[in-house]
């Protein structure tokens, strides 16, 4: 009888739904989750530092979210409409988010992105985005661009490897994270054609440098460009009301998903009402129109479990911890570093993290590509080996309110190790 390993191999390309690039001897199937603790098929045990690339904040199998997602599903798991809980969880968004006035649901943070965008073009007329280096704003060709760096850098024009639409190159300009100036020319260069600038706030892993979020702000303001933030990972991670609270800097749009659905899919959208309202349907199919509707979007299951995962993200003690922790996990993860006279740093903040082995700050793309990824990857499949499950493609390591000291101690261990093993 063939292995789950075996079959996942078989039907699914490189064994995989999308981005791990396990070796083929490696490739889990899970079959369960408790917390911060996975299980394979072959009844292995992972301490889980991916989290479900950060959706389970709360942890796997959570009892609350659990009990209000099942006590929902016996009154209909969906309704393709607006329902009790999802008019309950937009009114809870919008009395935590700063910038959003009106909200509508979708089933991911891609279609969350994606609406942004579109929004944001018909609202101004204007046919142009601009992202920053290295951002992944989901699977739309404008989320991937000048995310893969499969082709030389020539800002500001994208790069289109992965993205299967060669069309990008004359819709998106790219400008460098963390870097004002360059980012302001672009602006300046392109303000006429240019719709809005999207961000992902904490980029990936990389902190913004002081008045880098804030300079954004100020130049699209100015220019009258819409200003999208990318809080599907920041969202509910960073503080209760995201990047916005936690940065001080308010857009006009916003994206979200992974952590608010406690691990159940969701993706909301929102922003200012003048320009949330090109999704209203008395202007169809007029020419400042944008069709926005999601079969799954706002499912009363999804929205159950979301707001009985606010309710455990409102608790006071949350942020302090997910902040202490974070700290004193890539603090100690530095050390290790160090001690085994590795060249690398610890990226990340909050419940996130992620080791570049490089001798030069990394603060943007360029000099996160000029790490040594092969050395990384080889880390992360020995931790993967170790009994630690994580993406081994070198992206972030998330952990949730389920992982105690004692876990992350244990993950440090499997740090010293991995290092050692893989060099």
């Amino acid at each position: 009888m063939k292995s789950f390993r075996e079959r996942a191999l078989e039907i699914f390309p490189g064994g995989s739904n999308g981005e791990y690039g396990f070796p083929p001897d490696l490739v889990p199937v899970i079959s369960r989750g408790q917390g911060c603790r996975v299980w394979d098929t072959e009844n292995r045990q992972y301490l889980d530092m991916t989290m479900a690339w950060g959706s389970a904040l709360v942890g796997h199998a959570h009892p609350k979210v659990l009990e209000a997602a099942q006590r929902q599903m016996r009154f209909g798991a969906n309704f393709a409409s607006v329902n009790l809980p999802a008019v309950e969880l937009g009114e809870r968004i919008a009395n935590i988010s700063p910038c959003v006035e009106h909200i509508r649901f979708v089933a991911s943070g891609t279609e969350a992105t994606l609406l942004c965008l579109r929004v944001a073009t018909t609202a101004t007329g204007r046919p142009k985005v601009m992202k920053l280096e290295g951002a992944y704003h989901g699977q739309h060709p404008v989320g991937v661009a000048s995310m893969i760096a499969g082709k030389p850098s020539a800002l500001p024009k994208p790069d289109d490897s992965g993205t299967g639409a060669s069309w990008i190159n004359d819709k998106v300009l790219v400008a460098p994270y963390n870097d004002l100036v360059a980012a302001e020319k672009t602006i300046n260069n392109h303000a006429s054609e240019l719709a809005a600038v999207i961000v992902e706030p904490l980029h990936r892993c990389l902190i913004p440098r002081a008045g880098f979020l804030k300079g954004l702000r100020e130049i699209t303001k100015r220019k009258g460009i819409l200003l999208i933030f990318d809080e599907v990972v920041t969202g509910f991670r960073l503080a209760l009301g995201g990047a916005q609270e936690y940065y001080g800097v308010e857009p006009d749009l916003v994206a979200y998903g992974k952590a608010l659905g406690g691990g159940f899919p969701i993706g909301a959208y929102g922003g200012r009402a003048e320009v949330m309202d090109v999704v209203e349907e008395k202007r169809y199919p007029g020419p400042q129109y944008v069709w926005s509707a999601s079969t799954a979007g706002g499912n009363p299951v999804s929205a159950a479990a979301a707001l009985a995962t606010l309710d455990v993200l409102s608790e006071d003690h949350v942020y302090p911890w997910l902040h202490e922790t974070g700290l004193s996990l890539r603090e100690g993860i530095a050390e290790i570093l160090q001690d085994e006279g590795e060249l690398a740093q610890v990226l990340g903040d909050g419940p996130l993290a992620q080791v570049a082995f490089s001798d030069e700050p990394v603060v943007d793309q360029q000099s996160w590509l000029r790490s040594d990824r092969a050395r990384g990857r080889r880390f992360m499949l020995k931790l993967l080996e170790s009994g630690v499950f994580l993406n081994p493609m070198g992206t972030k390591l998330y952990f949730s309110l389920a992982h105690q000291k004692e876990d992350l101690a244990e993950f440090q261990e499997h740090c010293r190790n991995a290092l050692r093993e893989s060099r």
